[in-house]
């Protein structure tokens, strides 16, 4: 999953930017706001952290901008602890979740999946397709009851085929969500991620589609 944050604050940002990505999330910080609101239109986030008080462009004339141009991506926004009105007018003007400052690192992971889960229309925490089931809580995958250890990019683009289920993901596609800004990636990096995944859950799990790209199997 592929998060765009915007935060000023040097400590919290830097905190936000290895800590997710520690769990599993590619993670494109910002600091200023101008530039974090270029930033959405650049790449495919799955949702945004979004800092109201930022130098170049506050986070509120971001967000209702963005709402108002059609973007639909779900946004945390980060408030300071206890004041109520800034998260009021957040959520007014198209915020979907607030957490306050100071916060734990598990809270914003936490919260990012459940706004994930809920704009892919996947509520429940558990996924099943035959015999393999992930847990996106704790990103375990289990086949016939048997925990499997998967690569992280091998998870993120299994999670990432869940997530968007009945839909053919280019190639092009699946590179922009498993690899952040500035990293280097091989040619071939997708087609070997899914010929580790057949080899780990059988040939089923993912479709080739001619000139197109991948979806998710029948298992």
């Amino acid at each position: 999953m592929r998060i765009l944050l915007i935060e000023d604050d040097q400590l919290i940002g830097d905190g936000l930017n290895v800590g997710l990505g520690k769990l599993g999330f590619i993670v494109d910080w910002f600091s200023d706001g101008e530039e974090g609101f270029e930033a959405l239109f650049q790449a495919p986030y799955d949702a945004v952290v979004l800092d109201l008080g930022l130098p170049g462009r506050d986070g509120l004339s971001i967000l209702k901008e963005w709402r108002g141009k059609g973007r639909k991506e779900p946004v945390l926004i980060l408030t300071a602890q206890g004041d109520v009105d800034q998260r009021i007018t957040g959520l007014d003007s198209g915020a979907d979740d607030y957490l306050g400052k100071p916060f734990a690192l598990a809270e914003v992971s936490a919260r990012l999946k459940a706004l994930i889960r809920r704009h892919n229309n996947h509520p429940a925490p558990i996924f099943t397709l035959g015999d393999l089931t992930y847990k996106p809580e704790t990103k375990t995958v289990f086949k016939g009851g048997q925990q499997v250890v998967l690569a992280p990019k091998e998870l993120m683009l299994l999670e990432l085929l869940i997530m968007n289920k009945n839909k053919v993901l280019s190639k092009e596609t699946i590179e922009n969500k498993l690899y952040s800004w500035g990293d280097e990636v091989s040619s071939n990096a997708v087609e070997v991620h899914v010929h580790h995944l057949r080899r780990k859950f059988g040939k089923g799990i993912i479709k080739t589609i001619n000139k197109i790209g991948y979806t998710l199997g029948d298992g």
